[in-house]
Order: structure tokens, then sequence, then C-alpha cells
């Protein structure tokens, strides 16, 4: 089988083990399967911005507690309906990129990502004061009511497993489409030689805003769904320590890679998790042993990291190649 051929068949099986694994797992197994399909997109937005385009940020949380609150305020103040929450908040995400782009069009390397590091230290603190406390709910949050399953075969869960699921695979094929087409070479063009690209007539300012703002959407749908799927948004969901969480993913997962972005999920949501059975289970679940749980987590990663330098994904798509020749 030639690889195209291969690459069709594994999305054509991935897509329907998406489709029929939910009805085979127990509640609390489709909800984190849920989770991961919000963190996916969040990882995803940002690879777009780090992988394909080159330009580091680890500001990204700021831009999923925008969409968790836009999506929150929305709910829970004027009274509109959850499936009409996702295109605002990813608009109001997109706007935010775009003009957090704008001047950081000077910065590269290190001081951009400073520059993204103040605004994931920033906005935590701005959602708690006391000015806005009327919209965020401050320290509190924000609880939010959404109805049940309209849909009479599926559960609760499984109803927003597929609403997570939809806009997942929407976005998935919108970046497909972005990073294989004139804009995508582009983006990559800059990633590599930025004076090149510049050189080539590419409007490298306007690319890398624009970029900004389309990572932006990404995470501000991803912190739309995190808001309707648990029912409950806080400043202390959205720290910088979420940030650093996503860059490991998209590491983790592979840069300049679609798919990697559902492995990166899927990993920093279980493996912690992993990580901690670990420990419970030789320590008994001793309080002073949590921080192992940490030790572990980062030891696992960077096995990962040594024995797959390209990422899972590049790990995975070598090893196919190989079987496909």
């Amino acid at each position: 089988m030639t690889m195209p051929r291969f690459r069709r068949a594994s999305i054509i099986v991935a897509f329907a083990a998406a489709i029929l694994l939910p009805f085979g797992l127990e509640d609390f197994s489709v909800f984190q399967l849920t989770q991961v399909l919000y963190l996916s997109i969040a990882v995803l937005g940002l690879n777009l911005l780090t992988g394909f385009t080159g330009q580091f940020s680890l500001g990204h949380s700021a831009f999923m507690a925008i969409g968790a609150y836009t999506a929150g305020i929305m709910m829970d103040q004027w009274e509109v309906a959850y499936y009409w929450t996702i295109v605002p908040a990813g608009v109001v995400c997109f706007v935010a990129g775009f003009l957090f782009g704008l001047p950081a069009l000077r910065l590269e390397g290190l001081y951009l990502a400073l520059a993204t590091f103040a605004l994931a230290v920033a906005a935590p603190q701005l959602l708690k004061y006391e000015h806005f406390e009327k919209y965020t709910g401050g320290v509190q949050g924000l609880d939010l009511f959404k109805p049940d399953s309209p849909v009479a075969f599926l559960s609760n869960d499984q109803w927003w497993y597929f609403f997570s699921l939809f806009f997942g695979v929407l976005l998935i094929i919108a970046a497909w489409n972005l990073v294989r087409g004139r804009t995508g070479r582009a983006m990559i063009a800059i990633r590599d030689n930025p004076i090149a690209a510049s050189t080539m007539g590419i409007n490298t300012s306007v690319y890398k805003a624009t970029t900004f703002g389309v990572s932006g959407i990404y995470c501000g749908v991803a912190g739309a769904l995190s808001a309707i799927v648990v029912e409950f948004i806080a400043p202390e969901s959205f720290t910088f320590i979420h940030a650093i969480l996503l860059l490991i993913a998209m590491v983790i997962g592979g840069l300049a890679s679609i798919p990697a972005a559902i492995i990166g999920g899927a990993f920093i949501l279980y493996v912690p998790n992993f990580s901690e059975a670990v420990v419970d289970s030789f320590f008994g679940g001793d309080p002073s042993s949590k921080a192992l749980v940490w030790i572990s987590f980062g030891v696992i990663m960077i096995v990962v990291v040594y024995a797959m330098p390209t990422g899972i994904a590049g790990f995975i798509k070598r090893n196919l190649r190989r079987i496909a020749r």
C-alpha cells in the first residue's frame, strides 16, 4: 500500500474509532475524551503559531481564558444558548490575538516568549480585578448551567463529546487546508528564513499578526468548549502552568504536525493521572508523596523527548513510512 492510500485509510479508521468509542466507555471516560478534544484544539492553535510560523508563545492560556469567559458571560448573564457562544468566543480571540500580534512583530525568540509570558501571568489577575468582578465573578468564577442532551439515545457526556468532536474535526480540516495552501507555504517560509521570505515578497508582518489571530481562534474555541463542558470557569483554571502544559503537549506530540495535537492533548491529560496512580500504588495515597507525581511526569517527559526527538507523531510517521515501503 502506498503512503497516500495508507494515510487515507488511517484517517478513515481514526474517524470511525472517534465515532464509535464513546458507546463502549463509561461516562467519566467519555468526559475525559471530551477534555482531550478541546485541549487538542488549543494545542493545534499553538502549533500553527510556533510549529508552522516559528513564533514562540508562552501565553496561550490567556486566549483560552478569553474564550472561556466570553462564552461564560454570554451564557450566565445574557442567557445565550451555549451553541451560539462558540463563534463569538473565536472571533473575540481572533481580534485579541491579532492586536497582540501587532506590537509583538518587533520581537523574536526569547523576547517574544517573555512578552507572551507577561500575558499569561496578567490574565488571571485581570479576571480577579474588582471592577471586572461583576462580569467575571472574581476569584469565585462563574457557575454555568447547560441543558441535558437533546438526542434521546445519547447520554449527556456522549452529547458533549460529539458536540466538541464536531468543532474539533471542523478546525482540523481548516488547519489542514491552511497549511497546505499558499498561506501555509508563506508561514513555513517565515519560520525557516524570515529575511528570505520577505525578499520573495511575503508580507511577514501581516502573516505573523494574522497567524496570532488564527491561533487565538483555536484557543478561544477550546476555552469556550471547556467552560461549557465543565460548567465552571475561574481565573485559576488558566494560569501560567496551563500555558506550559500546552507547550509541553505541542513538543511531545510533534512540531508542525496536525495529528500531533491530539497526541499532545491526550498526553497532558492522561500521563499526570497515570503518574498519580503509580505514586499512590507505591505510597498508599500519602499526601506528602503528591510532589512525586510531577517528578514522575517529568521523568516520563524526558524519556519521551530523548527517545522521540521529533515527537510522538514524528516517531509514528517515520515507522509508518517504513511499513508502507
